[in-house]
């Protein structure tokens, strides 16, 4: 190398070795900051430090400006939008010489010739491995039944099992989030799991984590206790679909809905899928904060309404194939429409009397099947009564309780009087004759008829779904 080449080379060395030199804290600003980092717990409150400044180390300090460093970029932003006015007027409280702040994102060690630096010992990024094996410890089982070949299709789910279909099958995301909504023992959980299921097979390169509300917020107050917060908003924060079940269940919890709002807006802003579950709609959330009840509503919101006779049959039918059992239709029929309260009851009353069966040897038919289930049956009819419901039917419809039972046939009472037969058929354990006498002395063939347009206006017509599903849930609780 020439002469020339040689001390171009020795004073590049040169201005790199004073670079470094000039952007080294003195041992002044050191103390500044340690200070200031050491302040700030009490300047904005304990969880505020824990979850978010903690982290923050001093890097650099150049010509007045402090360099701090974070180990996200999503930390930086939220730092720098929230508390970083404040951090720099305290910092120029502590020494004059402090004009400017700059947040910069260090991933892995920080400058570790610093040594009063407070945080030099911040945890890396854990790994892909260990990354991993901690979504797969906080993540919820999958029950391998609930997948999507074992799931009935209804008019009362159909909307939610294609919004759910849509979402494995598409190579953008169709809506964020998916807000699936329904009573208890509706298909909610089966219709999360069955997603699930489809990403790990269809889409095995992501990163599916599913879990319910409660168990996120045991892992939040874990990692708050045990000093890991920002191991937790890693973790939740680098999934590619997050999915939460039975989101109500975080209500009246502020600070686990602060932490699930920051992780809900830090995915989406990386146009990660979020799927979540709940009782209710967005909107009628009580004890969920306002903002998140807003975002949770961003994208499509899908419900699963109470099931019909024909769902119902056919959800025993496809059990029954899956069982393998030797179940007759009358049986099927007859838990259809005495059993209306959830699918999991449903179920539940299926496996009894085939269990029963298969204990006893003996033949399932109608007889032993209301003798296995007398228990399930009188509860049904001890719970709500025929009176009860000509009355919350009366009411919804504002009508007289008296029109339940005349023989007035205006449209306007001949139809809420059907919807009330429907649902003592549905909702009691009596005969068709003994709901005919409750209704004026009605002949059995009458109460069948209304049952059956009832059943069939409930497919066709929305607002008798939805006053049918109104009254239903008000007998039900």
């Amino acid at each position: 190398m020439s002469d020339i080449g040689t001390k171009t080379v020795a004073l590049i060395k040169e201005n790199a070795e004073y670079q470094e030199a000039s952007l080294k804290p003195s041992k002044e600003i050191m103390k500044v900051w340690k200070k200031v980092h050491s302040d700030m717990r009490s300047e904005f409150g304990e969880a505020v430090f824990r979850s978010w400044l903690k982290p923050l180390s001093l890097q650099a300090f150049y010509h007045g400006t402090m360099e701090v460093s974070v180990p996200t970029r999503f930390m930086r932003d939220w730092i720098q939008n929230h508390y970083s006015d404040r951090i720099l007027a305290m910092c120029a409280e502590a020494s004059e010489d402090i004009k400017r702040l700059q947040i910069v994102v260090v991933q892995g060690a920080i400058l570790d010739d610093i040594e009063e630096a407070p945080m030099n010992s911040a945890p890396a990024k854990a790994n892909q491995n260990e990354q991993r094996e901690m979504l797969a410890e906080v993540s919820s089982p999958l029950d391998e039944r609930f997948k999507f070949e074992n799931f009935v299709v209804g008019k009362p789910n159909a909307l939610a099992h294609a919004a759910a279909r849509r979402v494995v099958e598409s190579d953008v995301l169709p809506f964020n989030p998916l807000f699936i909504y329904g009573g208890v023992g509706l298909g909610k959980t089966h219709l999360m799991h069955a997603i699930a299921h489809a990403l790990q097979e269809q889409q095995p390169e992501k990163t599916v984590m599913y879990l319910s509300a409660e168990k996120f917020m045991y892992q939040f107050v874990k990692a708050l206790r045990s000093d890991s917060a920002m191991n937790f908003k890693e973790m939740f924060r680098s999934v590619d679909v997050l999915m939460i079940d039975d989101i109500q269940f975080i209500a009246g919890k502020e600070s686990t809905q602060e932490e699930f709002f920051h992780t809900f807006n830090a995915l989406v802003d990386q146009n990660k899928q979020i799927i979540i579950s709940a009782d209710k709609a967005p909107g009628d959330l009580t004890g969920i904060d306002e903002r998140l009840r807003s975002r949770l509503a961003w994208g499509l919101v899908a419900d699963i309404h109470p099931t019909t006779y024909d769902l119902r049959l056919g959800i025993l039918r496809t059990k029954r194939e899956q069982l393998g059992a030797d179940v007759p239709d009358s049986v099927l029929e007859f838990l259809a429409l005495k059993v209306t309260s959830n699918v999991r009851e449903l179920e539940g009353a299926l496996n009894r009397i085939v269990a029963h069966a298969d204990v006893s040897k003996a033949v399932i038919t109608l007889e032993s099947t209301q003798d296995v289930l007398q228990d399930l049956l009188r509860a049904h009819d001890r719970r709500i009564t025929i009176d009860e419901i000509q009355r919350k039917v009366a009411e919804h419809y504002n009508l007289r309780l008296t029109d339940m039972h005349s023989a007035r046939r205006a449209r306007n009472v001949a139809r809420p009087r059907q919807v009330a037969m429907y649902l003592a058929k549905q909702l009691t354990a009596r005969s068709l004759p003994e709901i005919g006498r409750k209704f004026g002395g009605r002949d059995h063939t009458t109460v069948m008829h209304a049952v059956r347009k009832v059943e069939e206006l409930i497919e066709e017509d929305a607002q008798i779904a939805q006053d049918v599903d109104v009254v239903r849930r008000a007998l039900t609780g």
